[in-house]
C-alpha cells in the first residue's frame, strides 16, 4: 500500500562525505569531456570503478565484515550525488554496488557473499541483471528462460535482452524460471548466479541511437551451473526481485542523469550575458530540489528497514519525466536565439541526451508498469 512521503535531511555525518568525494571527482573526472560526463552512469570505466573502490567509496552500505564501509543508504545518496552531478562513468561497478551485492548480503548463503560482496566493494567483480526477456515486454513474470535441476546443480537455457553491460561483466543474476510454466506467473521462478565465462554462454552487444552498446543480449545453450548458484530458496525470486527493484527505483540516479547538460546550459547563458530563460531556469530548479527530496525521503525509509515499493515507482516516473524534459527544452531555447553561439561540447551534449533521453523511461521498469504499481499501491485498480 502507498504510504505518505516523509520529508527527511541527510545526516550531518554523511553530509560529512562530500569533501572526500569531491576531491576524488577533481582528480578523476574533471578533465573528461562534457560529452563523455553526460553518459554518467552508462558511462563505463573499470578503472575508474576500482579507484573508487580502493578509496572507500564503494559498498557503503554493506556490513565491514565483508569488505563495506557499514555506513547505510544515506551515506551512498550523498556519494552516488556527486558522482552524477559531475558526471563520473560509474557503470561498471554500478549494478554489482547497487542491487547486486545487498541482494546477496540478504538472501544469499554465507559461502556467496564472502565470495562476491568483498571482490564487489574493491570494484574487481562487475554484474549484470538478466530479468528482461524477448517476446515479454515489461511483462516480468513472463519469463521463459528455464534452469533445470540436474545430479551436479542446473542446467540453463533462454535468452535475455536489454542487459546492460552484459559483454562487460563477470556475472549475470538470472531470474529464472524453475517450474511451472510462464503461465503460473510468479510462481516457480528463482534467481541464479551465472558465470557469463561459463561454456553455452554467447553475450551479443546492442549498439543504440547514440552509437554506444551498453544494452546486450544474452543467450544460454546448457548453460551448466552449480548447486550453489541458486540465490535464496527455490521459488522465491519474484519476492527478491521486487526488493531489488526498489533499490534500483528510489535513488538519485532517476534524477541526475541529465543534469550535466543542466548545468552546461545554464553556464553558457551566463557566457552569453542572457537571462531571458530565468524563469525557465527556476522552474526546473525547483522541480530537480522536489525530486531529490522526494528521493531522500524514500532513502529514510530505506534506513527504517522498509521497502518502499509504490513511492519508488512514483519517484522514478516523475524523476525520469523530468530527465526527458530537460534536453527538449533546453534545445527549444537555444533554437530560440540563433545568433547565440554555441559550443561545439555544449552541442555534442545535447545530440547524446535528446537520443538516449526515450530510455529513461524504459530502464527499470517502464513508465506504465510503475504507474500499474502505483495505481495498486493507492487502491486505484
Amino acid at each position: 500500500m502507498f504510504d505518505t512521503l516523509t520529508l527527511a535531511a541527510l545526516p550531518v555525518e554523511d553530509e560529512a562525505l562530500r569533501p572526500a568525494i569531491r576531491t576524488f571527482i577533481a582528480r578523476h573526472v574533471a578533465a573528461l569531456p562534457l560529452d563523455r560526463r553526460a553518459r554518467s552512469w552508462q558511462g563505463f570505466s573499470a578503472d575508474f570503478s576500482r579507484a573508487l573502490g580502493e578509496a572507500g567509496f564503494l559498498g557503503l552500505t554493506l556490513p565491514k565484515a565483508y569488505g563495506g564501509q557499514g555506513k547505510g543508504p544515506f551515506a551512498r545518496f550523498v556519494v552516488v550525488e556527486e558522482l552524477l552531478s559531475a558526471g563520473a562513468p560509474v557503470a561498471a561497478h554500478w549494478i554489482a554496488d547497487r542491487q547486486s551485492a545487498p541482494l546477496l548480503l540478504n538472501f544469499g548463503t554465507e559461502a556467496q557473499r564472502h565470495k562476491h560482496i568483498p571482490a564487489i566493494c574493491r570494484g574487481k567483480q562487475l554484474f549484470c541483471i538478466g530479468m528482461s526477456e524477448p517476446g515479454s515486454g515489461s511483462d516480468l513474470a513472463s519469463v521463459r528462460t528455464r534452469a533445470d535441476r540436474t545430479d551436479k546443480g542446473w542446467v540453463v537455457n533462454g535468452q535475455k535482452i536489454w542487459t546492460t553491460n552484459a559483454m562487460h561483466s563477470d556475472y549475470m543474476i538470472a531470474l529464472v524460471r524453475t517450474s511451472g510454466t510462464s503461465a503460473d506467473r510468479q510462481a516457480g521462478l528463482s534467481q541464479l548466479i551465472v558465470d557469463l565465462k561459463a561454456p553455452g554462454v554467447t553475450v551479443r552487444p546492442i549498439v543504440d541511437l547514440t552509437g554506444d552498446a551498453h544494452f546486450a543480449e544474452v543467450f544460454f545453450e546448457n548453460v551448466e551451473l552449480g548447486e550453489d548458484a541458486l540465490i535464496g530458496k527455490e521459488g522465491e525470486g519474484w519476492k527478491q526481485v521486487v526488493a531489488e527493484l526498489a533499490f534500483e527505483r528510489s535513488g538519485p540516479e532517476r534524477i541526475y542523469s541529465s543534469v550535466v547538460l543542466l548545468d552546461a546550459w545554464v553556464r553558457h547563458m551566463q557566457v552569453a550575458r542572457r537571462n531571458t530563460a530565468a524563469a525557465l531556469v527556476g522552474r526546473l530548479t525547483t522541480e530537480l530540489a522536489t525530486l531529490r527530496a522526494m528521493s531522500i525521503a524514500c532513502t529514510a525509509r530505506l534506513v527504517a528497514g522498509e521497502s518502499p515499493v509504490v513511492e519508488a515507482s512514483i519517484v522514478k516516473d516523475r524523476g525520469t519525466g523530468f530527465e526527458q524534459e530537460l534536453p527538449v527544452v533546453i534545445a527549444d531555447d537555444l533554437a530560440a536565439h540563433p545568433d547565440e553561439p554555441v559550443s561545439e561540447e555544449l552541442y555534442r551534449t545535447l545530440m547524446y541526451v535528446t537520443h538516449i533521453a526515450p530510455s529513461f523511461s524504459l530502464r527499470g521498469g517502464t513508465r506504465e508498469i510503475l504507474r500499474g504499481i502505483i495505481a495498486r499501491g493507492m487502491g486505484l485498480r
